[in-house]
């Protein structure tokens, strides 16, 4: 299945050391021939860590994808009355990120993207980073891997010696997890 002219909305939420990672992936998206629209939630919009400044990501982004970063909820909600993805993926997904999805809570712009892309029934993707995967986040993972129209990038154990509960996606399959949710397909396998 080729990208070509396809709107993919992109939203980051604070798992910020795949940062860079996923940008990769972005830009891969877009030789693809996709239109991005990306997405971040508060925190990945506006605070500065030790993996980089918020404005630089800001920056980089917008001109990869040509696109203005929607970071707020009234700008999030049109996104479903008005078409506007045909397919989102939220990567990476935090546990904050995969708990409010899980139980509902519509309280922030990617929450609310996702709710109002969702109700077009479209596909959403799902690409999890957070330490606590296999502890606190576990339950949200598991209700969200049986919902309808939810797909997950493959992912693994982080480090299972020292972050023994840590789950991340790997970027290495975002194209290709994509491309088989578009089909209403989940790539396997999906643990790695």
């Amino acid at each position: 299945m080729s990208l070509q002219k396809i709107n993919i909305g992109f939203a980051i939420t604070g798992s910020f050391c795949t940062f860079s990672k996923t940008i990769i992936q972005i830009k891969k998206i877009i030789k693809e021939g996709a239109n991005v629209i990306p997405i971040m939630s508060y925190n990945s919009y506006n605070l500065n860590t030790k993996f980089g400044k918020a404005q630089d990501y800001i920056k980089e982004i917008e001109e990869i994808t040509k696109n203005k970063i929607i970071h707020s909820i009234k700008e999030a909600e049109p996104i479903g009355p008005k078409k506007i993805t045909d397919i989102m993926i939220v990567a990476p997904a935090s546990g904050n990120t995969i708990a409010k999805l899980a139980n509902g809570i519509n309280d922030t712009p990617i929450t609310m993207a996702v709710k109002s892309h969702l109700r077009n029934s479209k596909p959403l993707v799902l690409a999890i980073s957070t330490n606590d995967a296999l502890s606190g986040s576990a339950e949200n993972i598991g209700k969200l891997l049986n919902r309808t129209n939810y797909y997950f990038v493959p992912f693994r154990q982080d480090n299972p010696i020292t972050k023994p509960r840590s789950i991340v996606f790997d970027p290495n399959y975002i194209i290709k997890t994509i491309k088989y949710a578009m089909n209403n397909e989940q790539i396997q396998p999906i643990l790695l």
